[in-house]
């Protein structure tokens, strides 16, 4: 069996890795025509940073795991073909900022029907509205050569960021949607089925119908969203009444049938999917005429931006109600760690709040490139004569970052600032010393008895 996968992100990278890792049978084919990063997956530094990929691309890279820019071989030759292209909220139009822009699917379904010249069975991985399979399909079969058959199912990803080897390897579930009434589609299904069951528990594979395996990878990621800015809506009220968040969350979790996962209180969350897809989301409720639905689940994305908000005006305000020339120290640029991803990331709203105020950012971060930091924050590293930009200083360690800081705030939960020398710290900086830990990562006991002034999320 040979399989290709248009797309070599963040998802179609990692899994069609490990399916190369778990099945050594079959060859596995990535294509992109963006040829910079394909010559990362080709090299020792590898465009997405996982714990574990390493390890796993360069056991199966050359055996039977390829990546090329050549999409038309790959298309030409795969069995089985995984559609794993970007799927942005729409920026013009009809849904602009909730739907989303099914462009490049469309090129991808288009490519696939011109250069097909026997059936294929297409598969769904990019994240996308309910029903788009149809349309997919309706391109696939008006496009190609007569006669052709193309099954189109879908396999939407559930990774987590910074654990997707270990949820690709030993995964919660896998979902496949297809056409479970023809004896065809059924046929498709399986077939898929046995890729995955060489290393997933068929107990765990789980199959339904194409319109509820599309809607449940919106629906999942929106009830994350939400626990997420439910715990963060009770954070401010902890904040006023003087309970601690983190003991709220904890007393919550024990109950089975709420649960401890996802109650984790911070400056709010990120990463490509969580707004996009409950945008997404909100406009197929408004589409199709359920606006106290839509509004429901819009509100999670509201708090999730005034949590953000919050957090800025915060620092704001504790450093006497101006930031104007101050260094304030941001540790932390990714969404999350074990990543270098910084879409929706919240260190650049709250970097581009402080911003605004005119504060000076001095920003550590072990995995994301001063490049990405300064396009995140819509910086130039230098101004028209060729000055380098005074507002944004990005420092090598946190040491750096804090020295000469009139606060610092924890924007990322890496491991690593967990251990810093806080007394070292704190011995350079501007008194008061201002620690915003966005986190909760920090022991902040331990802080302010170094003469530290501590903010903590809902404490």
């Amino acid at each position: 069996m040979k399989i290709c996968c248009l797309g070599a992100g963040y998802v179609g990278g990692p899994t069609m890795a490990m399916i190369a890792y778990k099945c050594p049978d079959i060859t596995v084919t990535v294509a992109d025509i963006n040829e910079a990063r394909i010559n990362a997956w080709n090299s020792d530094e590898l465009p997405v940073f996982e714990p574990g990929l390493d390890e796993v691309v360069h056991a199966a890279r050359g055996r039977n795991l390829f990546f090329t820019t050549d999409k038309v071989t790959a298309i030409k030759e795969a069995d089985i073909i995984f559609v794993s292209v970007g799927t942005p909220t729409k920026t013009y139009g009809a849904g602009a900022g909730k739907a989303a822009d099914l462009k490049y699917i469309e090129l991808c379904a288009r490519d696939i029907a011109q250069y097909s010249d026997r059936s294929k069975i297409v598969v769904e991985k990019s994240t996308l509205p309910v029903r788009t399979a149809q349309g997919l399909k309706t391109v696939l079969e008006a496009n190609s050569t007569p006669g052709l058959d193309f099954q189109v199912l879908s396999n939407p990803e559930f990774l987590a960021e910074g654990t997707a080897i270990e949820d690709l390897s030993k995964p919660d579930r896998v979902l496949i949607g297809g056409d479970e009434d023809s004896e065809a589609g059924r046929k498709a299904i399986q077939t898929l089925v046995d890729v995955y069951a060489n290393w997933v528990d068929r107990d765990r594979i789980i199959t339904t119908n194409l319109w509820s395996s599309e809607l449940s990878k919106l629906v999942a990621n929106a009830f994350l969203a939400q626990r997420i800015s439910s715990i963060n809506s009770i954070s401010a009220l902890c904040e006023r009444t003087g309970a601690n968040v983190d003991q709220v969350a904890y007393a919550i979790g024990t109950d089975s049938r709420i649960g401890p996962k996802f109650l984790k209180a911070s400056v709010g969350f990120g990463g490509s999917c969580f707004q996009k897809d409950i945008l997404n989301l909100v406009y197929l409720c408004e589409y199709f005429g359920l606006p106290d639905v839509a509004a429901y689940w819009e509100q999670v994305i509201v708090m999730n931006d005034w949590q953000k908000s919050r957090f800025s005006q915060k620092i704001v305000s504790t450093l006497f109600n101006t930031v104007n020339g101050k260094r304030i120290a941001m540790l932390g640029f990714a969404f999350k760690k074990d990543t270098n991803d910084t879409r929706e990331t919240a260190a650049m709203y709250v970097g581009r709040d402080l911003l605004d105020e005119q504060a000076v950012l001095a920003i550590h971060d072990p995995k994301v490139s001063p490049e990405q930091m300064f396009k995140d924050l819509k910086e130039s590293r230098t101004d028209a004569d060729g000055n380098p930009n005074k507002q944004i200083d990005v420092c090598e360690d946190p040491y750096a970052a804090a020295k000469g800081a009139h606060g610092l705030a924890i924007m990322t939960e890496w491991d690593s600032f967990k251990d810093l020398d806080f007394q070292k710290i704190y011995d350079g900086m501007y008194k008061p010393a201002f620690v915003f830990d966005g986190r909760n990562i920090l022991d902040h006991e331990k802080l302010r008895k170094i003469g530290f002034e501590v903010f903590a999320i809902g404490r």
